[in-house]
């Protein structure tokens, strides 16, 4: 074959043979046949297009990933299926931040997020995110490849089976379900096994490791063998015994303080409603804050890490009988550095996870159950006693009344004058109000570990919330099997285990899941540093995402925790970086913001509308402390 010149175009295959080669894994030429290598029309189905009819029965829209050779074949059957227009993917720039959009994605519609990785270094890279999303209670499938099974052992290309790298060894820590499909025939019990463990409590990641031959293997079968309608449907149960205690200590209670978790989202409308007929404050952990207006007339603040005084003083109250946390846990963030003034024969702790509960052994009461579930029956017993002209009822609830009387919610600011200052850099605090006011009423914010989180869950609050937010799924709607009845709520910040850059892919998967809503991801320099390249993944979609970056020049949390601390002055300073101009060279808007003149002159409706990313490289004050100082408490053992 002299002078002939070797293909390098992808070739498709009946055999699923790779690119390059023919079938029988001889180069493919330009002067051979073209009727040898071309597509067929309709490859024959085999294990992968399988998965892909159960993502389409779950309604998912988009797998988000990045491919490689051992995965290929279910790339082929997403291609398939994108043509067909059903399920597609959505190409990541890192594995991690395949896993934070699938994240953000969950987050967004309640779906289970779908996320996958070729074997080695593509599924270590998914670690992180997967982590992150156990951590936090978000429900992900996470599928990843390995090399043909005979090749077990013999040192194939990226090898990450127990006889390589364990890949499925690492992912055992941070999955609720971890398994190798190393036959065809198991693939779908295995498959509705780890569904079923996604969306059970406790709620998080599962993870199927798939070999390219079992990807590949006939799959005879003309539908899916499971309905997931039915299989995947949440528990609506309640222990009655359980709730005839707890009614009975509300029925004593003079002064009640709500404590709202992340874990509240579906429930949300109906514990609102339980809030005004009985007249308790409410509090929020931080991340649960974006479940309640700030302009709620029973609002206090936020609890926790970068919280208000306003929601210490409700906790410590001692005229408090009882003090409810529903939907948290108890760590660091949420707890106050576990405050002495929380954790107390006062609380009555309500969840759906046994492992929350155990958090709290000193509380007087747990109750275990779907949140919903719950305070639906919760708010049909005070209607019931309402009806029936209980005046002794009525007298505790006026009383609980006048201990949450309205508020205006600037008074709980720890720096009320720099939310309102134009000095030059802009500060931190008149950012979080600027972005507040702009934006319109139903934009979701995501918050990045570090400053991003601690500026925004103290000083963000826009003006223009509705004060009871809408039940979700309502009118008896039926809804996707695998679907969660949840609501994200405005602000979404992460707890725990808190990786820099989650917000970046975590805006993204949001946009996605919810292209007609505005997204605005509020991110350091440091963590665009490490993830801003998935903005490339917002160009490429055409998502209308606001990157805000606050720009510092150094790792802000670190810098700032060091001078708290009086510690040495290391490894956080960053260079200048023009980010605009990076944003500009990757496909997106940039804009340069150094006063709220600047925030004043942009064209915000435009930028919302805007098929494509904008992003805001705002030169903050660099002096300014954030609001961190529970941190440091913790640090420094002081609690």
């Amino acid at each position: 074959m002299s002078g002939a010149h070797c293909r390098t175009a992808a070739i498709f295959l009946p055999s699923g043979e790779g690119f390059g080669m023919g079938a029988d894994n001889f180069p493919v030429y330009d002067d051979m046949p073209r009727k040898n290598w071309e597509r067929p029309s309709e490859p024959p189905m085999v294990v992968a297009d399988l998965l892909v009819a159960y993502l389409d029965q779950m309604e998912i829209e988009c797998v988000f990933g990045v491919p490689g050779g051992a995965i290929e074949p279910f790339f082929d059957a997403l291609a398939r299926s994108s043509r067909r227009g059903g399920v597609r993917h959505v190409l990541a720039r890192h594995e991690a931040g395949a896993a934070y959009m699938a994240d953000g994605y969950a987050r967004e519609t309640g779906k289970i997020g779908v996320c996958c990785a070729t074997s080695g270094p593509g599924s270590t890279n998914l670690i992180t995110g997967v982590a992150c999303a156990y951590d936090n209670n978000i429900p992900l499938l996470v599928i990843t490849a390995q090399p043909a099974l005979p090749t077990f052992g013999k040192h194939p290309l990226q090898e990450s089976t127990c006889t390589g790298v364990d890949t499925l060894g690492m992912l055992q820590h941070c999955t609720h379900y971890n398994s190798l499909v190393s036959h065809p025939q198991q693939f779908e019990n295995k498959l509705m096994t780890a569904l079923q463990r996604a969306i059970r409590t406790p709620v998080g990641p599962v993870h199927l490791s798939i070999p390219i031959d079992v990807f590949r293997s006939p799959n005879t079968q003309l539908a899916p063998s499971y309905d997931l309608q039915a299989l995947l449907q949440p528990s609506a149960s309640v222990d009655d015994e359980a709730l005839a205690t707890l009614l009975l200590m509300l029925s004593r209670a003079e002064n009640i303080v709500l404590l709202i978790g992340v874990g509240c989202g579906e429930a949300i409308g109906s514990i609102l409603q339980f809030a005004d007929l009985s007249g308790a404050a409410v509090i929020t952990t931080p991340d649960g804050k974006g479940l309640v207006s700030p302009r709620h007339p029973l609002f206090r603040g936020v609890f926790g890490f970068a919280g208000h005084a306003s929601a210490e003083t409700a906790i410590r109250d001692k005229s408090v009988d009882l003090i409810m946390a529903i939907g948290t846990g108890m760590g660091e963030w949420s707890s106050g550095g576990w405050s002495d003034g929380l954790l107390n024969s006062r609380l009555v702790h309500i969840d759906d996870t046994e492992e929350h509960l155990s958090q709290t052994p000193m509380a007087r009461f747990h109750m275990r159950g779907r949140i919903l579930s719950i305070f639906n029956r919760l708010v049909k017993h005070m209607q019931d006693v309402r009806r029936s002209g209980n005046f002794e009822y009525e007298q505790r609830r006026f009383v609980r009344k006048q201990h949450s009387s309205q508020w205006e919610p600037d008074t709980m600011l720890i720096a009320p004058k720099k939310y309102e200052s134009s000095v030059i850099p802009i500060l931190p605090q008149r950012l979080m109000r600027e972005l507040s006011r702009l934006f319109p009423p139903t934009t979701r914010f995501l918050a990045d570990t570090g400053n991003s989180a601690a500026w925004a869950i103290h000083y963000l609050q826009p003006r223009d919330r509705r004060i009871s937010e809408r039940r979700q799924g309502g009118g008896g709607s039926v809804r996707a099997p695998g679907r969660r009845k949840t609501y994200g709520g405005w602000l979404r910040v992460i707890m725990n285990f808190a990786p820099m850059g989650w917000a970046i892919g975590g805006a993204i998967g949001t946009a996605i899941g919810n292209p007609k809503m505005p997204v605005v991801c509020i991110t350091g320099d440091g963590s665009f540093l490490m993830n801003g390249q998935e903005i490339s993944v917002a160009v490429a979609e055409k998502l209308s995402v606001i990157f805000v970056v606050l720009n510092d020049q150094a790792l802000g949390m670190v810098k700032h925790g060091q001078r708290l601390a009086e510690a040495e002055h290391i490894g956080c300073d960053l260079p200048p970086t023009d980010f605009a101009a990076l944003a500009r060279a990757m496909g997106a808007e940039g804009h340069t913001i150094h006063a709220p003149e600047d925030l004043a002159k942009l064209d915000i409706a435009a930028m919302c509308a805007r098929p494509g990313p904008t992003l805001l490289d705002v030169l903050i004050d660099r002096d300014e402390v954030p609001p961190i100082n529970l941190r440091m408490r913790v640090l420094a053992g002081t609690l």
